[in-house]
């Protein structure tokens, strides 16, 4: 059991976002012990309350001062109105927990008018992991929580993606054609890491662009994958203007990803530690509110910072390469970005050992980065 840096409300409802197996339901049964559990997932629970949303009440004792958990809440949307008619009326407190925001959005459901905050649950962290964080084993496998109990990690997480199919895609009715989106999934995960490009995705997967569009919502929508937008604020120069593209686990990753003879390790092992350093910075900057959004940068002319980091405490600037010597030719995209953003901070994470400077621009080991994102943010 690992101790997960996410930090709830004391005495305000609040949604919990986040894909299955990143580990809500274990932190909830943690942290809320006496609260009441409605599991939608229980086919008896799930269908009395889809047939009437209003049975809400008579699952809660009157004058109850506990927390209210309702776990994959999308599965009955309507729900949310109770929900807001209890807060109201009762002053009753939930956690809402959900693996898809696709039908709450598609359904317009009540979000609760500020009534309830919104927090993410993503996997492991290197941060969370402390002394058990094993560099070689999460680049491959990556940080899904039940990897770390798992005899064979490569089945589960194999059996991981078929159930996601199985249970998100075709049981929520997301769409009607599961080869084809399967065969997205695989073309999707050669955009890992880069920007995307859609039309190239539509035609090597074979699918109209149009429906290649709508995959990709379903994706950010289920949390498995993220669009990172460039950064172009007070641009200088011409930028790219398409997202990146990134599966939100490494291990998820490096399964959807075909392996054929042709392919270098050296690619793939390139973009899996792209992803694992994404995630990092994506969840330690979420758990500890430090308020950064994230970016990347790129210029017309293929100049690029893997990612930019802006905030109140500043911008900063992070190019990640695996190799153990830094070159100068590796910093041409951090000075460039220095040159047009002055005073931001630059910081190259490189396979060496040793800490070094170039100039302003911080090269630093990438295990004692991953081990502690925080004091470097």
């Amino acid at each position: 059991m690992y101790k997960r840096k996410i930090t709830s409300p004391k005495n305000k409802s609040f949604f919990l976002f986040g894909p299955r197996g990143t580990g809500k339901t274990t932190w909830l049964k943690t942290n809320f012990p006496d609260s009441i559990y409605i599991d939608l997932l229980e086919s008896d629970v799930f269908n009395d309350l889809l047939s009437r949303p209003q049975r809400l009440e008579s699952f809660i004792p009157s004058g109850f001062q506990g927390w209210v958990v309702i776990d994959e809440v999308q599965r009955v949307p309507e729900l949310l109105q109770e929900v807001h008619r209890l807060i109201e009326k009762s002053q009753y407190t939930f956690v809402l927990t959900g693996s898809s925001a696709r039908k709450l959005k598609k359904e317009r459901s009540n979000l609760l008018a500020g009534r309830a905050l919104s927090y993410s649950m993503y996997p492991l962290t290197a941060l969370e992991l402390e002394s058990d964080f094993d560099f070689d084993f999460s680049l491959q496998y990556g940080f899904l929580p039940s990897i770390f109990c798992e005899d064979d990690p490569k089945r589960y997480l194999e059996s991981y993606v078929m159930t996601y199919l199985e249970q998100e895609i075709l049981q929520e009715g997301l769409t009607r054609n599961l080869s084809a989106f399967s065969r997205f999934l695989e073309v999707a995960s050669f955009s890992q890491g880069c920007v995307l490009n859609l039309s190239e995705i539509a035609r090597e997967s074979a699918i109209h662009r149009k429906v290649v569009e709508n995959y990709f919502s379903i994706l950010i929508d289920l949390m498995i994958a993220y669009r990172l937008p460039v950064f172009s604020r007070k641009a200088k120069r011409r930028l790219v203007s398409h997202d990146k593209f990134y599966y939100f686990d490494v291990g998820v990753f490096r399964t959807l990803r075909p392996k054929g003879p042709l392919d270098k390790p050296s690619e793939i092992d390139g973009a899996a530690l792209e992803t694992m350093v994404f995630q990092e910075l994506k969840a330690v900057n979420d758990f500890l509110e430090l308020g950064y959004k994230l970016y990347y940068w790129r210029t017309d002319d293929g100049k690029e910072v893997d990612f930019v980091l802006y905030g109140e405490r500043g911008i900063i600037g992070i190019e990640v390469k695996r190799k153990k010597k830094i070159s100068s030719g590796d910093l041409k995209g951090l000075r460039l970005f220095l040159k047009d953003y002055p005073g931001s901070r630059s910081i190259v994470l490189y396979g060496g050992d040793i800490k070094m400077y170039e100039g302003d621009i911080e090269i630093i080991p990438l295990q004692d980065f991953l081990q502690d994102v925080s004091i470097y943010l």
